[in-house]
């Protein structure tokens, strides 16, 4: 079975996840706009048959089967809710909803319609991370203690511009956070314990976040992420016996090594791709989807649900209110 993918939303992560997808062969029959113009013109652009001028015509089209939902975060939640109840499988980019709650809603109610939904964390989905997880599972750097990972870019800083919108669920975390949070927990587990610091923009959204967390047995991740800046963003996963550095972009297909206690290294990896890597999570997407398993592997809706509940807490203590926080 083909998997015929619809698309919500024509802005930049849509083109950057659809021109990727496309590359590796993934099939896109339909686009949803809120406008016409917009959805013809997305259309046009990556050779998709089908322009829908609002996102209910799009959940409405029977020759898609699944739906990837690419709007603002503030949206996540309603957008995914009208393609589960139109029968669809949906994934969701990330990071999923704007809060733990609207993330049980979708989750549970997909749940219901018996479809699949998934949050788009595409890195989880890179074969140098499932390599990373086999390292660690096998003990090849021993008990790991740390994880250290960071995530900046210098992002445009207009305060109309939708990360830095409350409104629309700007910030760096929900954005840019949600990579190394998203890896601590694929390392470590759901943390016990979160403490965060953070700096704030007059609009209210976080620039700066720094986070602690504490997972089960003392191990601690130190993350660091921020949309007013550059960094190196590089990761390293620390254990008793050894460790693993990922180079920059670390989130990314890239180079990666494995150092013994000392330093030392003992094997080199090169996982850089030609394309992006969005497609290697499609793939998995289509795989629950055909198989009819609509749970479990690398980026379970549990886990999604508890990232979004760890970071509904670091917002609290740094004091990052949505609108979403009151319903």
């Amino acid at each position: 079975m083909t998997v015929r993918w619809g698309v919500i939303g024509t802005g930049g992560i849509a083109r950057s996840f659809v021109g990727d997808c496309t590359a590796a062969g993934i099939e896109f029959v339909a686009v949803g706009s809120r406008t016409q113009a917009s959805a013809e013109s997305f259309a046009a652009e990556f050779g998709i048959p089908r322009a829908h001028g609002s996102y209910e015509d799009l959940v409405a089209d029977d020759e898609v089967d699944a739906v990837y939902v690419a709007t603002p975060h503030s949206r996540h939640a309603e957008d995914a809710l009208l393609a589960i109840e139109a029968g669809k499988h949906v994934l969701v980019e990330k990071a999923f909803t704007i809060t733990a709650d609207e993330a049980r809603r979708v989750v549970d109610a997909a749940r219901r319609a018996d479809v699949a939904v998934m949050e788009a964390m595409w890195t989880r989905f890179l074969p140098q991370m499932s390599m990373i997880r086999e390292l660690v599972s096998e003990g090849r750097i021993g008990r790991v203690r740390l994880v250290e990972a960071t995530h900046h870019q210098a992002l445009p800083s207009d305060p109309a511009h939708r990360l830095n919108d409350p409104a629309l669920g700007g910030g760096a975390m929900l954005d840019l956070g949600i990579y190394p949070i998203s890896f601590a927990v694929d390392v470590l587990g759901v943390p016990t314990a979160v403490v965060a610091a953070g700096t704030l923009s007059e609009q209210g959204v976080d620039t700066q976040m720094g986070l602690v967390l504490t997972h089960e047995g003392g191990s601690q991740s130190m993350l660091h992420f921020g949309l007013d800046l550059r960094s190196p963003n590089t990761a390293s996963v620390i254990g008793e016996d050894g460790r693993i550095d990922l180079d920059s972009t670390w989130f990314t297909p890239t180079t990666w090594r494995l150092r013994d206690r000392d330093g030392a290294v003992v094997e080199e990896f090169d996982g850089r791709e030609e394309l992006t890597g969005y497609a290697h999570e499609v793939r998995a997407f289509e795989s629950m989807v055909t198989s009819g398993t609509h749970e479990g592997g690398p980026m379970d809706p549990e886990e999604t649900i508890a990232i979004m509940a760890l970071m509904d807490e670091a917002r609290r203590q740094v004091g990052v209110r949505y609108a979403a926080d009151g319903r």
